[in-house]
């Protein structure tokens, strides 16, 4: 970091980030706590490139697909609109799609794993519940 001695400003460089002060000014300006050049001043960051480049590669919103929200007078720019809104979702499904597949192929791999160490080390890993153990360890209560 370099410092101005007459200012006292201090220039940041890309490697100054952490990738949790990045998650934070994301996430400030998604719960919109901040504008983008809000966050630019508040925090001495020096392109707003930077925090449009983060919002793209951290955030939940799809910036690169946003469109202004100025009053919809014709029929042709809500069609636009509606438009970029499908796109968004069916980008947002896609990722979800691309998510509960990799959950799946996680799970698939855990329990090829599992079966290994049982199988090599000739241990019971996995818990068996039986329907019969469980009503029987249950202590009856009285009436009256």
């Amino acid at each position: 970091m370099k410092t101005s001695e007459n200012t006292g400003y201090v220039k940041r460089t890309q490697k100054d980030y952490s990738l949790s002060f990045k998650l934070e000014v994301v996430q400030e300006i998604e719960q919109g706590f901040l504008t983008r050049s809000q966050a630019r001043d508040k925090y001495g960051i020096q392109a707003g490139s930077t925090i449009t480049r983060w919002l793209k590669k951290y955030g939940n919103f799809d910036w690169q697909e946003q469109i202004s929200t100025s009053m919809s007078t014709t029929p042709e720019q809500r069609i636009l609109e509606l438009e970029q809104q499908v796109k968004l979702l069916e980008k947002q499904k896609a990722r979800a799609e691309y998510l509960a597949e990799r959950a799946d192929k996680k799970v698939i791999l855990f329990d090829m794993m599992v079966d290994m160490v049982e199988k090599e080390y000739n241990i019971d890993v996995r818990k068996n519940y039986n329907p019969e153990l469980l009503t029987a360890s249950k202590k009856p209560t009285k009436k009256q």
